[in-house]
């Protein structure tokens, strides 16, 4: 599973479900290594940060904003597993409660994060973004072809791809649109950028995995009822894989001399990994060397 940034969910499956990992388990616990919208995004942040998340797999606590991420996500998805006619507003408020019990139940540090006097607030908090959600469509008019869809391939070079796509539509005439959810705001600036990486990254691998261009990406930020809409092109895609084949060559290169170096930015204030950053005086483990294929 993706460790996520700020603001995302923590996992993208149900609570009562097992986690989706991020590779498959070599002899020895050892897992592959694939290339998936949030492991891009560590890599162009920091490669240390990359190298700490997806080869030492060193665990991060998590905030506030990335289990409500995870709750609200996985209301959502429950919801699309109810007829059509149920999905009204106050089914969909009040599936929160149970699954955030279960949340809880699977991981008790959770308790601590969200402690009793302030699980009220983070449910009000929880409601009022699938309030947000009904703002932007009634999910009682169509059926989606698939939620928490797993796409996984790999490019005409070897690059591996994988990643969690929230929803797939399918309309009568066989467009396709691809669905995320987010829990923040609209970005702007250099977070815009990173949304639309993650919308070719989608567009991409299921164009290469299952030989269909999207019509249509579409995140939907829940918490401010705005839309950030891509139709990508062929064109335009394959420019982009030219560029995602670069960025997995600069990774690969990375892992077989181990070396990934620290970028500092302000985003350290948020890293949990920096009493092992030499940026900050630390010392990284030792490095466990690259997975393998």
């Amino acid at each position: 599973m993706d460790t996520p940034a700020p603001g995302d969910p923590v996992q993208k499956t149900a609570p009562s479900q097992q986690a989706a990992p991020t590779g498959q388990v070599r002899p020895g616990g050892r897992r592959h290594i694939a290339l998936s919208p949030s492991r891009a995004s560590d890599f162009k942040q920091c490669p240390l940060l990359y190298r700490f998340r997806a080869v030492d797999r060193i665990p991060e606590t998590p905030s506030t904003a990335q289990a409500r991420g995870t709750l609200v996500h996985t209301a959502l998805e429950r919801l699309y597993a109810l007829p059509a006619a149920q999905r009204v507003q106050e089914r969909a408020a009040g599936l929160l409660e149970p699954a955030w019990s279960e949340m809880v139940a699977g991981q008790p540090e959770l308790a601590e994060l969200v402690g009793p006097q302030d699980r009220a607030q983070f449910l009000d908090e929880a409601r009022a973004l699938i309030d947000g959600y009904y703002t932007m469509e009634d999910p009682t008019r169509f059926e989606p072809d698939a939620c928490e869809q797993r796409v996984e391939t790999r490019l005409a070079d070897g690059t591996p791809l994988r990643g969690f796509i929230d929803r797939i539509d399918v309309a009568p005439t066989g467009q396709v649109r691809v669905v995320d959810y987010k829990t923040g705001r609209l970005p702007w600036g250099p977070g815009k950028g990173t949304a639309l990486f993650q919308m070719k990254f989608y567009a991409l691998a299921l164009l290469r995995d299952r030989g269909v261009l999207p019509t249509q990406l579409r995140l939907m930020y829940l918490k401010s009822g705005e839309d950030l809409v891509y139709e990508p092109t062929e064109p335009e895609l394959d420019r982009f894989e030219r560029t995602v084949s670069a960025l997995w060559q600069a990774i690969r290169t990375a892992g077989s001399t181990g070396d990934f170096r620290p970028t500092p930015s302000k985003l350290c204030g948020w890293c949990d990994h920096k009493a092992l950053c030499p940026a900050f005086d630390g010392t990284p483990p030792p490095y466990p060397g690259w997975p393998g294929e």
